[in-house]
């Protein structure tokens, strides 16, 4: 902004081009650090008004609002020029506000989007870090444990936000225990396990075992979250290294997988490491993970799934790319446990619930620790689970159709604010070196 306000713009100019500058830094953030995390826009993922920009412009133009109201007000202020220019600008301002609270008024809620099918999602709660060591179960008593949990879904959920005030406990019973050999209770169309930090590696026959028992005895698909080894004779250590959500069908088959494409830079890989290798101690807890390279969508029952995991669900225009390819429901995969007792669990919530609203579709989210949940069209909460219970619950959710506009073109409105920016920025040098010229 210094620029700007250094150009022939000067301060006013500054401002009223801060809001597309705004974007255009939380779109370099997503494509070039690969950091976007809680964009501004996702602090409005509760507003009515505003998150009804989402299915078009993304969460960047709920941002670009937020940041043009906060620096019209500014202009507002450094004007002094005309006489009356101040109580215009004040009088505008505060009519803005109202027609924003009258619409706010007149806006009525969403229906709520139609159900037509029952997921059960599996919260693991395993420690992570040095809290892992303390786990003292074998990997067949891991699996065993959160097979009964498939199975006997808790009956009782709540019905939205955990910790949230107002959220309630819904059904009845308890939280249930479920014994190793006792019949489902319930049907169900999807089972979900979440990404942990469980060793479970999807070459494994144990492992594999478990998992097509388990389908067999609920008669649905399982999406579960492991770990994938393929050889690979090209690169030094002989082999590649996938985090992974792996499809096993009603019958027991393993019918698909797909590999995270977007890892987390310095904790799951290294970037540029060529230009770390004077830090190659410091690095050597950061996982060695490979990206994966297709978007690949997981069929079952007729109906297309698209599973994301963990960290990719802070990139809206990856996120959409699922929902463009045919996915007519969102599976959101997770270890939130390294978050601790933060306020990242809830950031990140968020940010699923406004990848629910950009695309318009259900999300079936599993996590480790929590927050795990199903998340309608609009962003809401409807069921979720208790953080740090091993527990599953039985969530109802629908299948969606529509391509939004977001769907449809992705970030333009983001790259659109870019190059007024870069524009604003070449007309600011230019001028300045005309100035110094003369």
């Amino acid at each position: 902004m210094g620029a700007f306000r250094r150009s022939r713009l000067g301060i006013q100019g500054a401002l009223l081009l801060s809001p597309f500058a705004w974007v255009a830094v939380e779109l370099a953030r997503a494509r070039i650090t690969s950091f976007p995390w809680d964009l501004l826009g996702v602090a409005q993922v509760d507003n009515p008004l505003l998150i009804r920009l989402a299915p078009v412009t993304g969460a960047y133009g709920i941002s670009f609002v937020i940041a043009a109201v906060n620096a019209l007000w500014l202009v507002r202020i450094q004007v002094r020029e005309r006489r009356y220019t101040r109580q215009l600008l004040t009088v505008a301002g505060v009519a803005i506000v109202v027609l924003y609270v009258v619409l706010l008024r007149r806006v009525q809620p969403p229906a709520m989007s139609r159900t037509m099918a029952t997921a059960t999602l599996v919260q693991h709660n395993l420690g992570v870090g040095t809290e892992a060591n303390s786990t003292h179960e074998t990997v067949g008593e891991l699996l065993e444990s959160y097979s009964a949990w498939s199975k006997n879904p808790a009956r009782q959920v709540l019905n939205g936000v955990p910790e949230l005030a107002g959220t309630r406990v819904i059904g009845s019973g308890g939280f249930y225990v479920a014994k190793q050999d006792e019949p489902p209770y319930r049907y169900t169309n999807l089972v979900v396990w979440p990404e942990s930090p469980a060793p479970f590696e999807g070459r494994d026959g144990q492992f594999q075992a478990a998992m097509s028992k388990l389908a067999r005895d609920v008669g649905a698909p399982v999406i579960v979250g492991n770990l994938s080894v393929e050889r690979d004779p090209g690169v030094k250590r002989g082999y590649d290294l996938f985090n992974s959500a792996s499809m096993v069908t009603a019958d027991g088959s393993f019918a698909g997988r797909y590999d995270k494409i977007h890892l987390v830079p310095f904790g799951e890989y290294v970037p540029f490491k060529k230009l770390f290798f004077f830090a190659g101690d410091l690095m050597g807890e950061v996982g060695t993970f490979d990206a994966g390279s297709k978007r690949t969508l997981f069929t079952a029952g007729g109906h297309r799934y698209g599973t994301f995991i963990c960290y990719e669900s802070i990139f809206g225009d990856e996120i959409r790319q699922f929902v463009s390819e045919g996915a007519e429901v969102l599976v959101n995969i997770s270890n939130d446990g390294w978050y601790g007792d933060t306020s990242a669990p809830w950031q990140h919530l968020n940010m699923v619930r406004m990848r629910a609203i950009e695309d318009h579709r259900w999300v079936l989210r599993a996590t480790n620790t929590g927050v795990t949940a199903s998340i309608d069209p609009y962003g809401r909460v409807v069921q979720s689970a208790p953080r740090h219970l091993r527990t599953a619950i039985s969530v109802q959710f629908g299948y969606e159709h529509d391509l939004t506009f977001y769907v449809r073109h992705g970030d333009v409105f983001a790259y659109g604010c870019a190059l007024v920016t870069l524009a604003a920025l070449g007309f600011s040098m230019v001028r300045r070196r005309g100035v110094v010229l003369n």
